[in-house]
C-alpha cells in the first residue's frame, strides 16, 4: 500500500498557523489564489507583480502580504493548485487495471480537456520547472498525495506489464513504458505549449485553435495506437 507523502506542503496563508479561518477569510484567500493564478499564468512568477495580483483580487497589497507573505509563497501555492487539477487523474488512470487502449483514450481526454480549460498551464509549468527545478518533488508529491519515488515505479510496472502482454500477442511493438508515457504526453502538450507559434503559422484565433484541439481529441488516440502496431 502506498503511504501518503509526509513532505510538508507549500505554505498558504499566514493565518493557517493560528486560529481556523472564518468563512470570509477563506473566501478572501481563494479570491487571492484565483487572482494570482491568472497573473502567474499570464506572466510567470518572474514577470508577475504583487500589485497586479492585489488589483486582480480586489484587495490592497497589505492584505495580500497578510495572507501570503511573499510572492514566492504565493507562487508555490498557485503552482500546487494548477498541478493538482491534472496530475491526480493522470496517475489514477496510469495505474488503473483497464485495457491499454482504453487507458490511451482516457489519458488523451484528461490532458486535452484540462489544458483546453487552462490554455496557459503548459507554458506556466514548463517555465516554473525550468526556473525552479526543486519544485518537481513538491509538484508531484502535493498533486498525487504520495512520494513519487514510490508511486511512479509502480505505475510504470503496471504499464510495462500491459505493454508486454500486447507484445506477446503480436498486437504491439516493444516499447519502454517511459517512452510510451513521454510520447503520449508530448503529443498532447505540444499544441498548447506552442500555441503562439501555431496561431501565427496557421492563422488560428482562439476559436480556431479550440476546433483544432477538438479534432485532435478524436484523431490522436488512433494515431498513437497505429504508431505502436508491429
Amino acid at each position: 500500500m502506498i503511504k501518503p507523502d509526509r513532505q510538508r506542503k507549500p505554505p498558504r496563508a499566514r493565518r493557517v498557523a493560528g486560529r481556523p479561518a472564518t468563512a470570509k477569510e477563506a473566501a478572501t484567500e481563494e479570491r487571492i489564489l484565483g487572482a494570482a493564478r491568472a497573473v502567474f499564468l499570464r506572466h510567470g512568477t518572474a514577470g508577475a507583480r504583487m500589485q497586479e495580483i492585489a488589483a486582480e483580487a480586489g484587495v490592497n497589497q497589505a492584505l495580500l502580504h497578510y495572507y501570503f507573505r511573499t510572492k514566492e509563497r504565493l507562487s508555490a501555492a498557485v503552482f500546487q493548485q494548477v498541478a493538482s487539477r491534472i496530475f491526480p487523474a493522470l496517475v489514477q488512470t496510469l495505474g488503473a487495471g483497464i485495457p491499454l487502449d482504453e487507458k490511451i483514450d482516457r489519458l488523451i481526454e484528461i490532458y486535452l480537456d484540462n489544458l483546453s480549460q487552462n490554455l496557459f498551464v503548459p507554458g506556466y509549468l514548463i517555465s516554473e520547472l525550468h526556473h525552479h527545478p526543486e519544485r518537481v518533488q513538491q509538484l508531484l508529491s502535493g498533486a498525487i498525495g504520495a512520494d513519487p519515488r514510490t508511486v511512479i515505479p509502480a505505475l510504470l510496472k503496471t504499464l510495462e506489464r500491459q505493454i508486454n502482454e500486447r507484445v506477446r500477442d503480436g498486437t504491439m511493438r516493444p516499447i519502454k513504458p517511459q517512452q510510451f508515457v513521454i510520447n503520449l504526453i508530448s503529443l498532447c502538450i505540444f499544441p498548447f505549449a506552442a500555441r503562439p507559434m501555431l496561431s501565427i503559422v496557421f492563422g488560428m484565433d482562439d476559436a480556431a485553435f479550440m476546433r483544432f484541439i477538438e479534432q485532435r481529441k478524436k484523431e490522436l488516440p488512433d494515431f498513437f495506437r497505429a504508431a505502436l502496431r508491429p
